[in-house]
């Protein structure tokens, strides 16, 4: 059934490492043409897409800040302009930042991480829109979070916020774009192994993995049947405006 991922033409933002390499590696594996996006590790982008090309995939490297609006209508200019067009539209470019409590709050941060999760999705989405029109209807997918289902622990309160906002947002988009036959939907994955949670102690994952009925914490690999899914008409045509969790139970909507 995912015949159908075969030459459709994927732009996926933040694939140069974590979640959204996996996801670019097993879309190359199955026949589409990727645009990795990166920003500050080009080299890494590189590797991606060479990987994707010796494997016998199609694969384009696209580079810019997703938080900066001429910039993210860029990315898309030129993801569209390497692969001929777009059908499937991947928003995983995302961080935290910086850890900041409530009584902390600081404005710069707060600006810092809504440009990047928030209006990058804005951005890109609406610059890809015409694209995806043009092709007859597509896939949209953001990367949510766990810490926007639950608020998120100490210091994650701008982030959890902002990926609280990209579930309401993937909810108004996908009925504004139904009648254009594009789903859009989001992944909210648990705490997984990537470079998102380098600097996070060993105690902290200890006691996360304790907490999930799994009693183990997941991976980049894990999460990407979930976009693969979706990104899939055969697979999930009928199915928008949704969140599918991928935490290893640690939260049961």
């Amino acid at each position: 059934m995912l015949d159908d991922l075969k030459g459709k033409r994927v732009l996926i933002t933040g694939s140069s490492t974590g979640i959204g390499a996996a996801v670019a590696l097993e879309m190359g594996r199955l026949g589409a043409n990727i645009a990795v996006h990166g920003f500050r590790n080009r080299d890494a982008a590189e590797a991606i897409a060479a990987k994707i090309r010796d494997g016998g995939g199609v694969a384009h490297v696209v580079v810019g800040d997703v938080g900066k609006t001429e910039a993210a209508r860029q990315i898309v200019a030129d993801a569209v302009a390497a692969l001929g067009g777009l059908d499937v539209l991947i928003n995983n470019a995302g961080g935290i930042i910086e850890r900041v409590t409530n009584e902390g709050f600081d404005n710069a941060i707060f600006d810092q991480v809504y440009d990047l999760n928030v209006r990058s999705i804005l951005n890109v989405t609406a610059a890809a829109l015409p694209h995806l029109r043009a092709a007859g209807g597509g896939s949209v997918i953001h990367t949510g979070s766990i810490a926007g289902r639950f608020g998120g622990f100490m210091g994650s309160t701008v982030y959890a916020s902002a990926k609280a906002a990209v579930h309401s947002i993937a909810r108004n988009m996908a009925r504004e774009f139904a009648p254009y036959n594009i789903r859009v939907n989001t992944v909210a994955p648990g705490f997984i192994l990537t470079p998102f949670h380098a600097e996070t102690p060993q105690s902290v994952r200890d006691t996360a993995a304790a907490q999930i009925p799994m009693q183990r914490l997941g991976t980049a690999e894990e999460c990407v049947g979930a976009y693969v899914f979706l990104a899939s008409d055969n697979m999930s045509g009928y199915i928008t405006g949704q969140i599918i969790d991928v935490n290893g139970g640690q939260l049961m909507p």
